[in-house]
């Protein structure tokens, strides 16, 4: 029994969930296009692979010491002595030690990289969210889906506020409005003579389905007469044998 009403109850919470969303309003955004517009995410991004890229410098360094260390070692493994040999093998554990020991340091998780990324990113990001709070707002919008994190089948870009956003964080965009305005207007379901033209309506294929259903009908009824001769067989004269 108890298993049966919270059956019910969920298929209740469901369906109130349902029409709790076709009340509310939608939209979608592109966080990936608004960072890469942002002047202060560029930046932000450029600064972290500034410091990339001198970590990785100094991970080359070792790997070519290291690689050095192990062409000596080879190299006079015939000639030197046990106590050169057991000198050099330590000094090259210690390098390889120290190589994996230093990206630990920078890229395990909890590590150097995330904290930096953190500190440089979050207040551009709570930025970027804080300007898509407010265009959502004033646009009376319920819901804002992220299209970077989560790919939609099928969006109308009338519901795009991408832009709305950009020019919430101070930035130019009259070269994408055109091109959002372009993709508009492209939308069949924006222009409503397009849509006419290209996709039927279920009105307009219901009123063809019936124009083609009476036309069947019409095509198949036969006359009363017709259909007369050919229910009553005509009469064959009778033949007599004459003996």
């Amino acid at each position: 029994m108890k298993n049966i009403l919270s059956i019910a109850t969920l298929f209740i919470c469901i369906f109130i969930a349902n029409n709790n969303l076709y009340a509310q309003k939608i939209g979608f955004v592109s966080t990936n296009q608004i960072r890469e517009s942002l002047p202060e995410a560029k930046a932000a991004d450029l600064r972290i692979q500034t410091i990339q890229d001198e970590w990785k410098r100094e991970i080359k360094e070792l790997d070519q010491t290291i690689t050095a260390k192990e062409f000596e070692i080879e190299k006079n493994r015939l000639i030197w002595t046990e106590n050169e040999k057991i000198q050099s093998n330590n000094e090259l554990k210690e390098l390889r030690t120290q190589r994996l020991q230093y990206s630990k340091e920078k890229y395990s998780i909890g590590g150097e990289y995330e904290k930096i990324v953190l500190a440089i990113q979050t207040p551009v990001e709570e930025k970027i969210y804080a300007a898509i709070q407010k265009v959502a707002a004033e646009n009376d919008i319920d819901i804002v889906w992220d299209k970077s994190i989560q790919p939609l089948t099928y969006t109308n870009f009338k519901y795009d506020i991408t832009l709305k956003v950009l020019k919430e964080l101070g930035v130019n965009t009259s070269e994408l409005e055109a091109e959002l305005n372009k993709k508009i207007e492209m939308d069949p379901r924006n222009n409503p003579d397009k849509q006419s033209k290209s996709t039927p309506t279920s009105r307009t294929r219901k009123r063809r389905t019936q124009a083609s259903e009476e036309k069947t009908e019409v095509e198949t009824e036969v006359p009363s007469e017709i259909q007369h001769k050919a229910d009553t067989p005509e009469r064959q004269p009778l033949k007599i044998e004459r003996k």
